[in-house]
């Protein structure tokens, strides 16, 4: 039997502000505070509030058999949090029916996976706390930032225990095989790799409302016929899209959540199912390993990392953010932290590119490549100085980290100490509680002793009065 994994992306940059050289050393804030409001406040309206009613309307209407997996960046609920709390809130409602999966990926949306393997674990464990934090889910199965992956990266994630990852389904890849099956890690047999079928998956998110497309238009009857005609052993189909498709990329006028309102039903009518990346990881077998030597991802007609890295600027200011990696993660200092999450989103780095693509690029503030490159590296500067000031460049990173390991050693020792004086503390309490009360009734006693003493004196006085009387 069929079944379809539908999965969608939500990540939201944060903007940076137009940063100028003589900034450098007196402005550490970086951010377009107006902007990002702006653009999160706008998406929320046109594009997640809306389609994710949808899903879930398509969830309660088709008895829980309708199935939906997301993957939230770190960066990108930061801002939901600060600007449009109202869609974290429908996302848990959506948790709420059970019928939903939310997978890992890194916090900060990066490329650290691609040159720093403790940079990547570390923010792929921030992310998936946030997720255990907000849905009481921990997810089993990884998706890296614009679906990266490579045999390395699926290694490191088969240690650190995830069933599986999505990738794309890359013809420089699959080659003549089909993207319909559950393959796995060629470094690590028990890691499941999905595939995104990049056809079914472009056809909505990029062609739906093209009406010089040849597809054009789209009806939800005809998209899941093609699914129902795809060989028998076809039996996993992936799409998978950004959210913002549902309403930026297809506006909500071009009746795009109408068609998806509509999928569940036509698939029904045909035997095909929905599940999550999970649920199939955990019943599908793998069919042959995948080896992918070099990185993928799902930008571009390249389907590599070219987005990101093609061109010397990108490569020079991506050398430069994670000459201070192991810095960073060692110092641990939270207004660092934060702004090291948001310089690392991808986003940064494709606003330089210079390759033609497909798809037209909206730079923001930029006005060319270089424009956004220079900005960036104006940023960067300030910041490498504000983390070689934390401590005196002359200590090598791993002094450093030996130096704070023996600080946090002698912490945890004092913290220990002091857990042990305040145990003896209370037992003191306790014992001098426990000896109060006899303390009390013997001087009770002692006192009805002598009140009884100074009542006999007068009374023996008397009788002795009474004799000498007589």
């Amino acid at each position: 039997m069929k079944t379809i994994c539908l999965y969608f992306e939500i990540h939201q940059i944060t903007h940076l502000k137009r940063y100028r050289f003589f900034d450098i050393g007196t402005d550490h804030y970086y951010y377009d505070d107006y902007e990002n409001e702006r653009t999160i406040d706008d998406i929320a309206a046109r594009s997640y509030m809306p389609a994710l009613s949808a899903l879930l309307d398509m969830i309660r209407q088709n008895d829980r058999a309708f199935r939906v997996a997301f993957s939230i960046s770190g960066v990108g609920m930061e801002q939901l949090e600060l600007h449009a709390p109202e869609v974290l809130e429908k996302l848990q409602e959506l948790n709420d029916t059970g019928c939903v999966e939310f997978l890992a990926e890194p916090y900060s949306h990066g490329l650290s996976s691609l040159i720093n393997e403790e940079t990547f674990k570390n923010d792929v464990r921030k992310q998936v706390a946030k997720m255990k934090e907000y849905f009481s889910q921990t997810p089993k199965v990884l998706r890296n930032s614009s679906l990266i992956y490579s045999n390395d990266i699926g290694l490191i994630a088969a240690r650190m225990g995830f069933k599986g990852m999505i990738t794309e389904g890359a013809k420089q890849v699959l080659g003549w095989k089909s993207p319909h099956y559950v393959y796995s890690c060629a470094t690590a047999p028990a890691l499941k790799l999905l595939l995104r079928d990049v056809t079914l998956s472009d056809d909505v998110s990029l062609r739906f409302n093209n009406s010089e497309w040849e597809g054009f238009p789209l009806f939800a009857d005809t998209y899941m016929q093609r699914i129902a005609d795809l060989p028998e052993e076809d039996q996993v189909i992936n799409i998978f899209m950004e959210l913002s498709a549902l309403g930026i990329a297809q506006p909500l006028s071009s009746n795009i959540l109408e068609f998806l309102k509509a999928l569940p039903d036509c698939a029904r009518q045909r035997g095909i199912t929905f599940s999550t990346p999970t649920e199939i990881c955990l019943r599908s077998p793998s069919v042959a390993s995948l080896d992918v030597p070099d990185n993928i991802s799902w930008v571009d007609e390249e389907r590599d990392v070219s987005s990101f890295l093609g061109n010397s600027m990108q490569r020079e200011a991506f050398r430069q953010l994670y000459s201070v990696a192991d810095r960073v993660r060692i110092a641990r200092d939270p207004r660092i932290s934060q702004d090291w999450d948001y310089l690392q989103a991808t986003n940064n780095f494709r606003f330089m590119g210079t390759k033609p693509t497909g798809i037209a690029i909206d730079r923001g503030i930029y006005s060319s490549p270089f424009d956004a490159f220079t900005n960036y590296m104006n940023i960067l500067g300030d910041f490498i100085n504000r983390v070689n000031n934390l401590y005196p460049e002359e200590i090598d990173n791993d002094q450093l980290n030996g130096l704070l390991t023996t600080i946090k050693n002698q912490g945890d020792e004092i913290e220990m100490k002091n857990r042990e004086i305040e145990r003896l503390q209370t037992k003191l309490r306790k014992m001098q509680t426990a000896t109060a009360p006899k303390t009390r009734v013997g001087a009770k006693a002692a006192k009805t002793a002598k009140s009884k003493t100074v009542k006999t004196k007068p009374t023996a006085d008397k009788a002795g009065d009474s004799t000498s009387a007589d």
